[in-house]
């Protein structure tokens, strides 16, 4: 057993809950970019594309964001996770707009 203490479990559960977001994300902007090609939309497909390699940017973010929560909580110091929230809510963004956009489009 190490002398070095886990700090516990939600460090394990913070980093599930963003390969979640992040799978969500890109599995949603790629089918989202596929729907919009197919009904002879390529303009849609760009912002959903942009959300797809976002979640695609965080999954592959997510074990260096943990294992610097682990170092963090271990050792007491700060941490920063603006830089993923930004992500994140860009490509939520890019999705909200782009299927308000499409829908608006199919319903016409």
């Amino acid at each position: 057993m190490s002398d070095v203490p886990r700090p516990g479990l939600h460090s394990e559960r913070t980093r599930l809950a963003w390969v979640r977001t992040a799978v969500t994300m890109a599995g949603s902007g790629m089918v989202m970019a596929g729907l919009a090609v197919r009904h002879d939309l390529p303009g849609l497909a760009a912002p959903f594309a942009a959300a797809a390699l976002a979640g695609a940017v965080l999954l592959l973010r997510t074990g260096i964001r943990h294992r610097r929560l682990e170092r963090a909580l271990r050792y007491g110091h700060p941490l920063d996770h603006r830089l993923d929230g930004r992500i994140v809510w860009a490509g939520v963004l890019a999705v909200a707009a782009a299927a308000l956009v499409l829908v608006l489009m199919l319903a016409v």
